[in-house]
């Protein structure tokens, strides 16, 4: 008998670390889906939607990002490989947008998804002037030390 409670009762401390779990697990997912729609990997329909109207607006479709600040919308979108357009949308009390997932993903709920992205840490640097005023700024300043 001794051993039916010892079982019961790890059996009903176990259910909350059990659902506890299950929601960890949709949070990875759920994270893991939205850094994935961030690098342009997941296809998705973007619809602007008039409530007053009861009409569609605008309808974006793509490999798109999105990020919603300050009542702005904005949608980011992969158009080719090295190509990519930005859109902004203004969101008000009778304006709204939902998006949707267009194809289903594979993705882990044991793992954190993390990207690493070098370029981010060391920008393209865009320099404006010439050749010979950067030399000469170094060679100044190589020989001021």
């Amino acid at each position: 008998m001794q051993n039916f409670h010892i079982l019961l009762t790890a059996l009903v401390l176990s259910v909350p670390l059990l659902t506890l779990a299950g929601c960890d697990d949709a949070r990875v997912a759920s994270m893991n889906l939205s850094r994935a729609a961030d690098n342009f990997e997941i296809s998705r329909r973007i619809v602007f939607y008039n409530g007053i109207t009861d009409t569609y607006m605008l309808t974006i479709e793509g490999r798109c990002a999105i990020s919603d600040r300050n009542k702005q919308l904005e949608v980011t979108c992969k158009t080719s490989e090295s190509d990519y357009a930005k859109h902004f949308l203004g969101l008000s009390d009778n304006v709204t947008y939902f998006a949707e997932q267009l194809e289903t993903v594979d993705v882990s709920t044991y793992h954190h998804r993390i990207v690493f992205k070098p370029q981010v840490i060391l920008p393209d640097v865009d320099f404006r002037g010439s050749a010979e005023q950067l030399f000469e700024n170094a060679s100044e300043h190589n020989q001021g030390t």
